[in-house]
């Protein structure tokens, strides 16, 4: 039986809550202070119907806040330009795509927030209802953990299977690895399940959807085991999982709705480099380990990139009077010292 354990994480500026699966990171959900406000899922919001879009069979909604959402078209004809509605948060924005609406009811007044989404406590124990949720140290690893997961594009299973998960912009493709020393049917199979189960963890913890390829061990079929290892490993994730099977070529494919904006697009720029907030984040935690580590001593300061510094600054009050920062000129953002000063 599976069991979830929840950990959250507190530091200067940043709150981050993780679920853990059988030991391994399976949800992180990060709020930080100061951000653009955004439309989260399950929220409801009051927007003003705008263009039609014929193509996705439905209307752009201003929320008044962030990229236009998409309202899918109803019976009854398409929906009216300039008309108020109220509507559900069904999928967060990610990349250039704005957030998906379901239709509540017609509205009056302006666009905006009407209905909040929980506070990040209620929704991590929503995730295991009634489960201790963990703090302090151990939650400082489990986040940190989450975090290098969420970045990484290999992961490692036991007996050397590897999984490669890349999102291009189609699909999410994956492709699993058996390792050198494992040969025969059963370990093929064996491996197979345990990656099924392992690309559905991983596919919640990055926050990644829409069309999923599996590329399997071996000369893959439907293998019944195959398919209920699929159904039982997506199940956290329904409704909208569609699992349509193991092809020839021996891919199983399926589907999983776009929920949350991807992890990584909160972490990383458009170059896939981390942002500097994420960068001053990592900054302040290493500050407090370090402060940490040694009690002793009277003052410790991060000498960073000037425009790592003007992020970090605030941040660092927060953490203590023992704590600094020093920005010097030719720095790289990525390159940053912490030691006495």
């Amino acid at each position: 039986m599976s069991r979830r354990a929840l950990f959250l994480d507190v530091a200067p500026g940043e709150r981050r809550g993780v679920v853990v699966l059988d030991g391994q990171p399976e949800r992180l959900l990060i709020e930080r202070d100061g951000e653009p406000d955004r439309p989260r899922l399950g929220e409801t919001w009051r927007g003003r119907i705008g263009t039609t879009a014929p193509g996705f069979r439905g209307a752009f909604v201003d929320l008044g806040c962030g990229p236009a959402g998409l309202l899918a078209a109803e019976a009854g004809g398409p929906p009216v330009e300039g008309a108020l509605v109220e509507v559900e948060i069904t999928a967060e924005a990610r990349a250039d795509k704005g957030p998906l609406l379901r239709r509540i009811r017609a509205g009056q007044g302006t666009p905006g927030r009407l209905a909040a989404a929980p506070a990040l406590e209620q929704r991590l124990q929503a995730f295991a209802p009634g489960a201790e949720i963990h703090k302090g140290l151990p939650a400082r690893e489990a986040a940190d953990l989450a975090e290098e997961s969420v970045l990484a594009t290999v992961h490692l299973q036991v007996d050397e299977v590897s999984l490669a998960i890349e999102p291009t912009r189609g699909l999410v493709a994956v492709d699993v690895d058996l390792g050198k020393g494992l040969a025969g049917k059963r370990a093929v199979l064996a491996a197979n399940l345990s990656s099924i189960r392992d690309t559905a963890r991983l596919l919640r913890l990055k926050g990644l959807g829409g069309l999923i390829v599996i590329d399997l061990v071996g000369k893959a079929s439907e293998h019944p085991e195959i398919l209920a290892a699929a159904k039982a490993a997506f199940e956290p994730d329904q409704p909208g999982v569609v699992v349509a099977g193991v092809s020839r070529l021996g891919v199983l494919e399926l589907a999983r709705p776009w929920r949350e904006t991807p992890v990584a697009e909160r972490l990383l720029n458009a170059d896939g480099q981390p942002t500097l907030r994420t960068l001053a984040q990592r900054v302040i935690r290493d500050l407090d380990r370090a402060g940490r580590a040694d009690p002793g001593a009277a003052r410790l300061v991060a000498v960073c990139a000037p425009e790592l510094a003007e992020v970090l600054e605030p941040l660092a009050r927060e953490l203590g009077p023992r704590f600094g920062v020093r920005a010097e000129v030719g720095r790289a953002a990525a390159n940053t010292d912490i030691g006495i000063p």
